[in-house]
């Protein structure tokens, strides 16, 4: 039951997908073994095997998935060992489904920073901002979603610098809805503005992180 409503609160979150739930740990294995899935979330108790060996074992075969431990277990020890262990986040039940899908994207967006090759300082810094910190959303005005200020927070955190037009065909946004979200992180000091200087009209706006 609890894996269902799980499932239900990634579906609902923009962006994302669900390709596996498992019954168990050894079922979990192997799905991630078949599935290659880009994050797994993990309860620490499985019928089976506890969640930490499943985490143990995906993480010695090889899995680079981002994980996110969803559970009610709160002991300091057992969140020590998560954290040692390569996860991502904790999350503690019960929460709302804004609660996952803040962290849901903050994952996707440091596993997105790092994407291939060698990765500078700025760009690891970033991406373990993202895996770690709390959300920067500021609070929204009306008419804009968090899950969407989330998607254009995370292509902020990709890309040194992007334009509205750039924005709204990457996420699939209209533009204008796409400069209200950006406008939005100026305003709240999350990002800088610059104009960029072309032919005929208006000069460019482009967006990137202070």
């Amino acid at each position: 039951m609890v894996a269902r409503l799980n499932a239900r609160f990634v579906e609902r979150t923009e962006g994302f997908e669900v390709v596996g739930v498992a019954a168990n740990g050894e079922e979990a294995i192997a799905l991630c073994a078949a599935l290659d899935p880009d994050l797994v979330l993990l309860d620490v108790h499985l019928p089976d095997l506890g969640g930490l060996q499943v985490l143990a074992r995906l993480r010695e075969a090889g899995s680079r998935a981002g994980v996110i431990m969803v559970t009610a277990e709160r002991d300091a020890d057992t969140v020590r060992a998560a954290v040692a262990g390569g996860a991502m986040q904790y999350v503690v039940k019960p929460f709302e489904q804004h609660d996952l899908a803040e962290r849901l994207h903050r994952v996707r967006n440091a596993l997105l920073a790092l994407g291939e090759g060698d990765a500078d300082q700025a760009t690891i810094d970033r991406a373990f901002g993202a895996a770690r910190s709390p959300s920067r959303v500021a609070p929204l005005p009306k008419g804009l979603s968090r899950e969407t200020a989330q998607l254009v927070e995370g292509l902020l955190e990709q890309d040194e610098e992007v334009s509205s037009s750039d924005a709204a065909e990457r996420l699939g946004l209209s533009r204008v809805t796409a400069r209200r979200y950006l406008e939005h992180f100026v305003t709240t000091g999350e990002a800088q503005v610059r104009l960029r200087y072309g032919g005929a009209g208006r000069p460019e706006r482009r967006y990137r992180r202070p």
